[in-house]
């Protein structure tokens, strides 16, 4: 019986083979005759500490005072208390001798004078990490005394422990007992182990065991000298030896010696209170301590205030201690941000705190709070995310971004703000190697394809830059059905010629997945168009492009080789420099020269740009608007859900066989992406050529004078328009034959010089005498008279007068 009521007051477990932690090296001080060790759990093997104190003697006084320790720990709980979780008692036998062990298993913590060596901290960020640390300390003996009416005994360095988030917290119980000042009868010791206290550590009144005073004395005053001698002990560097000693004040910090001073008064009713020293103690009052203590009570904070602190936190985190900064707020603020209470720009610090630690710690504390922030709802917090993701993407994993990133990231495709859409946009830049194979062309294509056709110029103008880098990441199959389709049917008849640039670039720098087909059907006429464009960026770009395709069809007829047909971009000009410069092209794309704001990275003209005073800077990355034409800014702090998007301006039914998902008709086929030839004209009746010939023919003007180009635009809006814009450089190439005579007028020409085939005769009025129209003949001139065709001559008049 005797063993089991043993069991249930000291421990909670039978014996050291029940212990479900293993034991590991011991630390070189610990309070007492206790001794500290590391250990970890044999469940999970997260690291715990484990105390234990031996005695010979079942009755030994140590062993009864660390039972009151152990008693005391389980049952008081407090923030800046050492957190218990597992005791036993073991009893071992050796011959005729037995031993009594003791073991207390807490969360895992270091010695505070052991810690202080490590840290190594000094000057103003030494002072704020002791202002923490003596804050925390200061807070448990004010819990202890004020709150629990209890008196610990022997608050010292020793009593100290430090967490891996290098908070202090208060241990070694055995002395700690109740205090009975209000028992007027009481005239034991008030401390039953008091014995265990140190000499130099114990206040006057205890030295004499004076036990009416000290239960005359407030509840504090044994704790508040001994917050003293803790104060004496951090800042002078060493243990104390004699209580003389703590009249030396040297080294205490201004600010901190009145308030030493009064917690070593000689009389204990006027030693302050350790609740007064933490509210009104001027030393407390530091950056480090106001920031973590903002951060601890954060949830009562409004938006305001929480707007305010993050903002000014990365500022902040750079003039604090680093090590508290990363183990202490590192850990606060990422639990802020998954848990909501923090705002969007929280996550600027988070990163910048995360940027401190090794590739292997950012992945266990910043990349989970990362990755379930991309769930967010919060525009703000996805916004903020997208803008970061070239400090964190490389980090994450392939199945992480497949699975658990992506799915939330793809939601911005389709958002009302442009803004949102293109940092969506940007992203893929980063995430889309991480993608597979099914996700690429079953999902992201789809939503390129729309963003092609998006009624901002600069989103078309970095999807295409986007799906050049991306190439090399699609199966063979995809980039066939869905590269030229995308370059040259969209990019190069966009109406913003930094589009057209782009589209350009991008098959300059896929050259090498097309074949000798592909690039002389489909790539170089589409390309030659442009060297006429009203851009003149756009024209040397596609000087350079034509140019390039050209050597590579050189240097493969020049093999002559029918069997390396599949590997032309071998024998071509390499890809990669291209590629390189379209990353940093996208990346860069969002900035616009002349920006009053950096709130603002989209911003597009609402109308079609005039050629002469559009700048494009593709091969810079930037995507200038000119000055003159009307910009639309999209803030980063404007209200995201008040934009709405108008309906898209062409056809979004994707590039080929890989749809968007919604199958709509379409006026024109060619807004698709399909294989199609898109320069290939239908030839137009023979009477529809006569007359566009007719009309084409100049009367009163030279034959060499062009016409103005009606438009800028490279998209055919129908057959015939397409048609008559390729010609509108040079008139006369596809109309009728020219008269014979260049210096006389069409419209005086002689009989004899009458064509046969003339395409005037059919609509205008009968000539005196032809060979084409015999009715006219015969007309009292002695000839063999026609048939009466009174008929067809009324409809040949009618026709002549009605033209």
């Amino acid at each position: 019986m005797l063993k089991f009521l043993k069991g249930v007051v000291g421990g909670s477990g039978a014996g050291l083979k029940d212990l479900p932690y293993n034991i590991g090296d011991p630390y070189p001080s610990a309070w007492g005759s206790w001794s500290h060790f590391r250990g970890t759990s044999k469940d999970d093997g997260s690291p715990v500490s484990i105390f234990s104190l031996s005695g010979s003697n079942p009755q030994d006084g140590h062993l009864a005072a660390g039972r009151n320790g152990v008693k005391r720990l389980r049952t008081v709980r407090h923030p800046n208390i050492l957190s218990f979780l597992h005791s036993t008692e073991v009893e071992s036998f050796d011959g005729s001798s037995s031993k009594v062990t003791i073991y207390i298993v807490t969360e895992p913590v270091m010695p505070l004078s052991e810690k202080i060596k490590e840290l190594g901290l000094e000057g103003t960020q030494r002072d704020e990490y002791y202002a923490w640390g003596l804050h925390q300390i200061a807070k448990a003996v004010s819990f202890l005394n004020n709150d629990c009416k209890l008196v610990h005994g022997n608050v010292c360095l020793s009593s100290v422990v430090v967490t891996q988030t290098l908070d202090w917290k208060l241990y070694a119980f055995d002395v700690l007992s109740e205090y009975d000042g209000a028992n007027a009868t009481a005239t034991g010791p008030m401390l039953q182990y008091e014995w265990l206290v140190g000499s130099q550590y114990k206040p006057t009144e205890l030295a004499k065991y004076d036990w009416a005073t000290i239960r005359k004395s407030p509840p504090w005053a044994i704790d508040s000298w001994g917050l003293g001698c803790l104060i004496y002990e951090i800042f002078s560097g060493m243990k104390l030896g004699k209580t003389e000693e703590l009249r030396n004040t040297a080294s205490i910090p201004k600010s901190l010696l009145p308030d030493y001073q009064r917690l070593l008064s000689s009389m204990p009713s006027r030693r302050l209170n350790t609740s007064k020293l933490i509210e009104n103690s001027e030393y407390f009052q530091n950056k480090l301590v106001d920031t973590i203590h903002f951060m601890e009570i954060l949830s009562l904070k409004d938006s305001v205030e929480k707007d305010t602190f993050f903002r000014k936190l990365p500022n902040l985190a750079e003039q604090l201690p680093r090590p508290i900064v990363l183990k202490k707020l590192l850990p606060l603020l990422a639990s802020a941000l998954e848990f909501g209470s923090a705002a969007a720009p929280a996550l600027t610090a988070l990163l910048k705190m995360g940027s401190w630690l090794s590739a292997e710690e950012f992945s266990l504390k910043v990349l989970p709070t990362i990755v379930k922030l991309f769930a967010s709802n919060d525009r703000a917090v996805r916004v903020a995310l997208l803008q970061h993701i070239d400090q964190f993407g490389e980090s994450l994993s392939a199945q992480v971004v497949d699975e658990q990133v992506y799915p939330h990231v793809a939601t911005g495709f389709a958002d009302t703000s442009a803004f949102l859409r293109e940092l969506t946009l940007k992203s893929m830049l980063i995430l889309a190697p991480k993608l597979s194979q099914r996700t690429l062309s079953g999902s992201l294509l789809k939503y390129l394809s729309k963003l092609q056709v998006d009624e901002e110029p600069a989103i078309r103008t970095n999807t295409t830059i986007l799906l050049g880098n991306i190439a090399s990441y699609l199966n063979e199959g995809t980039r066939k059905r869905v590269l030229i389709n995308a370059f040259t049917v969209r990019a190069l008849r966009d109406t913003f010629s930094p589009a057209r640039g782009a589209g350009v670039m991008a098959l300059c720098a896929t050259s090498s997945y097309y074949d000798m087909t592909e690039i002389a059907t489909r790539i170089l006429p589409n390309i030659v168009v442009l060297i006429i464009d009203p851009d003149s960026d756009v024209r040397s770009k596609a000087f350079q492009a034509v140019d390039q395709f050209l050597q590579i069809v050189k240097q493969y007829n020049e093999k002559g080789n029918a069997e390396d047909t599949s590997g032309a971009g071998s024998l071509g000009i390499s890809s990669m420099p291209g590629n390189a410069s379209l990353l940093g092209w996208a990346m860069s794309s969002l900035t616009l020269k002349g920006k009053a704001s950096d709130q603002a990275p989209v911003a597009t003209a609402n109308s079609v740009t005039p050629a002469t005073t559009t700048a494009s800077t593709a091969s810079s990355g930037l995507i200038e608007t000119p000055s003159t034409a009307p910009v639309h800014r999209v803030s980063s702090s404007t209200d995201f859900a008040d934009q709405l998007m108008p309906p898209s301006p062409t056809s979004t039914d994707g590039w080929g066989e890989i749809e968007n998902g919604i199958h709509e008709e379409h006026d024109s086929d060619k807004d698709g992406w399909d294989d199609i030839e898109p320069l290939d004209e239908p030839k137009p009746s023979p009477a529809l050529a006569n007359i566009q010939a007719a009309q084409k023919r100049p009367v009163s003007q030279p034959v060499s004078q062009p016409k103005p180009q009606a438009s800028t635009s490279l998209r055919p809006k129908s057959t015939v328009k397409a048609a008559k814009d390729e010609d509108d450089d040079l008139w006369g190439s596809i109309a009728a034959p020219p008269p014979k005579s260049a210096s006389r007028p069409l419209n005086v020409k002689t009989a004899g010089a009458v064509d046969d085939d003339d395409p005037w005769a059919a609509i205008a009025a009968p000539p005196p005498t032809t060979k084409a129209k015999p009715l006219s003949a015969g007309r009292g001139r002695g000839n063999r008279a026609a048939a009466p065709k009174l008929g067809a001559q009324r409809i040949n008049r009618t026709s002549s007068t009605g033209m």
